[in-house]
């Protein structure tokens, strides 16, 4: 299942700022460092579920889409000097797929539960299509455009290519572009940002007639992310765990007047998981490791299968512009738990993340009324923070250090303010700023598990 090669890091991405939706021609792309802003999110109307607009020849005339604590051992992998494997979340379509998990508790919702079994927040819509480009069974590029979209991402069924050719997954003015090789049958491409990607085939002129006539690439499916106002309607009741007024605001209106809260919300990752599902992950520690909850991803297959996005906030408090964030895979599961809801995992392409920093676990257990914030990704929007200074965040506090959540005496209970995604965000000490729980319960009071039986528990790996 899993193939030789290597998969390169996302260059550019729209966002969402200050609860705008990402217009598909909203903004220019801007190739740049880090801290360029790298597109605009404006107002847009609610967007149905649409099926792809086709380029005219050479590309292709497209079909509409229907809508559609154990260590982990990780799947082998080779890698070559440019390029590294796509990875699956499904099993070709002649194997049946996986069967999702169920760990809620009726009680109190999980923070990702109000909208997939898999109990993941949903943030796009699956489409299945049959498309086939190749030397001369099919046309060498192919359109996918779905207005409104935030992201196109699409899945090979096939991979088959002459030695030295590959296939490029790009938007349109290609500042944002990956290349992949042989070897990637039943695995993801990286999400494309904004509402359309362009899929081509790089051939050289060699190869007998016969010989041309077997090779191509199928694409089976795409994932298409879904608008603002399509979330909200998929998910009524999610401002469930939004305790009171929201007082959460974007991570970056923080740089001046509470300098050290905005360095550590650096630290989080939004997480696309399956093409369409989400979580907040953070990094723990020095070394290579993130953490998120356990009813977020379990297996190495599902965090090798998952983007995870540093950086992804606005860059101007309350504007529409993001930064560029900085996308890289999931790789290996190292520790998971279903009690306590964590995974610990790594990521490839370390070395590209480690500038944004680390969260420390406290080793003490909080005190009720211990003030607190939350870095997190609600809704899969630019990083926000809830437990601001001032009077309006007294409500984000440790209302009982002694909560149950799947086990007697497991969380932390507050009120500080979450939504759908913000599940395994971590919740931070005012006084310490280290984190103090793992979030993964809504509900107001909303619960995350204990960060000092965490620290116990993942000694070993930290």
């Amino acid at each position: 299942m899993y193939g030789s090669g290597m998969r390169r890091k996302a260059g550019i991405v729209f966002g969402a700022c200050a609860a705008l939706v990402l217009a598909g021609s909203a903004g220019a792309l801007v190739a740049g460092s880090s801290a360029d802003p790298a597109g605009t999110w404006t107002e847009a109307a609610a967007v149905a579920p649409t099926a792809p607009t086709v380029r005219p020849a050479p590309e292709s005339t497209m079909t509409s889409p229907a809508p559609s604590s154990s260590r982990i051992s990780a799947p082998s992998r080779a890698s070559d000097s440019a390029d590294r494997v796509l990875r699956s979340s499904a099993a070709p379509k002649s194997k049946p797929r996986k069967t999702a998990k169920s760990d809620a508790t009726p009680e109190r919702p999980l923070e990702s539960a109000t909208a997939t079994p898999s109990k993941r927040q949903r943030v796009g819509t699956l489409h299945r299509v049959d498309e086939l480009l190749g030397y001369q069974a099919g046309p060498k590029r192919q359109k996918f455009a779905y207005p409104g979209a935030s992201y196109v991402k699409v899945h090979f069924e096939r991979l088959d290519m002459l030695p030295g050719d590959y296939v490029t997954v790009s938007n349109p003015s290609g500042t944002e572009s990956y290349r992949y090789q042989n070897d990637a049958d039943g695995r993801w491409a990286m999400s494309v940002t904004g509402d359309t990607a362009i899929v081509e085939v790089h051939w050289q002129d060699s190869g007998s007639g016969d010989t041309l006539t077997s090779l191509g690439v199928d694409i089976d499916r795409v994932a298409r992310g879904e608008s603002r106002q399509e979330s909200a309607r998929a998910r009524p009741g999610r401002e469930e765990s939004v305790c009171g007024t929201d007082t959460s605001t974007d991570a970056v209106c923080y740089v001046s007047k509470d300098p050290v809260a905005y360095t550590k919300s650096k630290a989080i990752a939004r997480l696309l998981i399956n093409g369409t599902e989400l979580c907040t992950g953070w990094r723990v520690g020095p070394k290579n490791r993130m953490i998120t909850n356990n009813h977020c991803l379990t297996s190495s297959a599902e965090a090798y299968d998952t983007e995870v996005w540093f950086n992804y906030q606005c860059a101007k408090c309350g504007g529409s512009d993001v930064f560029k964030p900085t996308k890289v895979w999931g790789d290996k599961v190292l520790a998971t738990d279903k009690t306590y809801d964590y995974t610990l995992f790594s990521v490839s392409g370390f070395a590209q993340v480690q500038k944004f920093g680390y969260l420390t676990l406290d080793t003490t257990r909080p005190k009720r009324g211990q003030e607190l914030y939350v870095p997190q990704h609600p809704s899969g929007e630019p990083a926000k923070i809830a437990g601001g200074k001032g009077e309006a965040a007294g409500n984000c506090a440790v209302d009982n250090p002694d909560y149950t959540g799947y086990a007697a005496h497991s969380d932390v209970s507050y009120y500080c303010d979450t939504t759908g995604g913000s599940s395994g965000s971590p919740v931070i000490s005012r006084a310490t700023h280290r984190v103090v729980a793992l979030h993964h319960f809504g509900g107001c009071p909303n619960s995350g598990v204990r960060g000092d039986l965490l620290a116990t528990r993942l000694r070993a790996y930290l």
